[in-house]
C-alpha cells in the first residue's frame, strides 16, 4: 500500500462505506417524517412561515433525505438520489441558512460535498445499480 501514490486506494470498498454510511444518516434524518409533532415544529421556523405550504414543504424535505437515504444505502439510482437529496441540502444550506456554509449551514453542506461524490463516479461496483448494469450487458452477449 503507498499512500503516495494518485491511484485509488479500495475504491468501491470505500465508495460502498461511505455510501451506506451517507445513506442511513439520511435515513435518520428523513425518519422523523413520521413524527407528527417534530414536523409540525419544524413548520412554525421562520424559514418556512411566509410560504404557501409549510407544513407540505417540510414533508417533502423529510420525504426526499428518507427516500434518497433508502436508495443510497441500496446502491439504487444512485446519480438520481443523490441529486434530489443534495438539491434538498442545497435549499437548506443556501435559501434557508443564508450559505454560512464556514458555520452554521455547514452540517447540510457537508451532505451536499459527500452526495456530489456519487454524482461524480456513481455507486461503485458493489451496489444494486451496478448489479443491474451488469444484468443489461449480460443480455446484449
Amino acid at each position: 500500500m503507498n499512500l503516495f501514490s494518485v491511484k485509488p486506494l479500495g475504491l468501491n470498498a470505500g465508495l460502498f462505506l461511505i455510501r451506506v454510511l451517507t445513506g442511513s444518516f439520511l435515513l435518520y434524518h428523513g425518519w422523523e417524517i413520521f413524527n407528527g409533532k417534530a414536523m409540525q415544529e419544524y413548520a412554525q421556523w421562520d424559514a418556512f412561515k411566509n410560504m404557501s405550504y409549510p407544513t407540505g414543504m417540510v414533508y417533502a424535505g423529510k420525504f426526499f433525505e428518507l427516500a434518497g437515504g433508502a436508495l443510497l444505502v441500496l446502491g439504487l439510482v444512485t446519480r438520481i438520489a443523490s441529486l434530489m437529496v443534495a438539491g434538498t441540502l442545497g435549499y437548506i444550506t443556501f435559501v434557508m441558512g443564508n450559505g454560512k456554509i464556514w458555520s452554521d449551514d455547514q452540517y447540510p453542506f457537508l451532505f451536499v460535498m459527500l452526495l456530489l461524490v456519487f454524482i461524480f463516479t456513481g455507486p461503485g461496483t458493489i451496489s444494486v445499480d451496478a448489479f443491474i448494469n451488469k444484468q443489461k450487458l449480460i443480455k446484449q452477449i
